[in-house]
């Protein structure tokens, strides 16, 4: 089987820096494949990376090499670190980006051998001159080890994730993101929210800002046409939608907006 390197960042679309580490990754390891999984994180939010990576890497083949660079302080004494985690790999800097997957982790390493990077190093682009090589030369078979130090996993950075409270008979959350679609995700899950109404979709009731949906419903069409929409997505957590809108805009609801369910 081909390796595979998957890209996650915030380096947006209109400049070069994506399609940079990409040819320094094709320079190193010709053979890879290149997965863009996204590279329209928002700019600095490591939370929203750490939350995609975490949904997708499950659904990659084993000794996928996942590369997320959402990196505020590039060029500070941060870290570089590369993570095993069920079977996959995870370059990442040492910022709690990669917090949703220490639960699976298994050995962790300080990535700080500086033959396997580009000379010299810029201050503010690791992404190419660190990342994109490394990844490279471990989809060439380098082995993990060879990248630096062998550190403990659970001395990586961990972010304070915020999770559904229950508050009185009201399950409490809030949006976490907000997708391309403008559908308002949220942190609460299928099955926090089955406990809570004890499976009763269709009565209870989710409230953001004003606006109230009383039932879930299993798909955005769901509703009419223009109306709001409650549902579980991808992720298996809660949504926020309009049948063929925009909820985002067509609500004014931003992220970390208050999301409750009742019955």
């Amino acid at each position: 089987m081909k390796p595979l390197i998957t890209l996650t960042t915030d380096f947006g679309l209109s400049d070069e820096y994506a399609g940079v580490m990409k040819g320094v990754i094709y320079s190193r390891c010709p053979a890879v494949t290149i997965v863009d999984l996204s590279h329209c994180i928002r700019p600095q939010d490591v939370r929203q990376a750490a939350r995609m990576i975490a949904a997708a890497c499950r659904y990659f083949p084993p000794n996928t090499i996942h590369v997320v660079v959402v990196d505020p302080e590039v060029g500070s004494n941060r870290r570089i670190v590369l993570l095993e985690a069920d079977g996959q790999l995870f370059l990442a800097p040492d910022n709690g980006v990669l917090t949703l997957l220490l639960p699976q982790a298994s050995r962790a390493y300080e990535v700080c051998n500086s033959d396997l990077f580009l000379q010299p190093v810029s201050h503010t682009f690791h992404g190419r001159d660190i990342f994109a090589p490394v990844a490279a030369q471990l989809a060439a078979s380098l082995p993990p080890r060879s990248t630096g130090r062998e550190i403990a996993w659970q001395s990586l950075a961990s972010l304070a994730m915020a999770a559904p409270l229950l508050s009185g008979n009201t399950l409490c959350g809030a949006v976490t993101d907000i997708d391309h679609f403008g559908n308002l995700i949220t942190n609460i899950d299928r099955e926090t929210a089955g406990r809570f109404c004890a499976g009763n979709w269709l009565n209870l009731r989710v409230s953001v800002e004003a606006l109230t949906i009383t039932g879930v419903a299993t798909a955005y069409s769901a509703t009419a046409l223009g109306s709001p929409v409650a549902l579980f997505g991808s992720r298996d957590l809660l949504e926020i939608g309009i049948y063929q809108g925009n909820a985002a805009r067509m609500l004014q609801v931003g992220l970390d907006s208050k999301v409750s369910l009742s019955i």
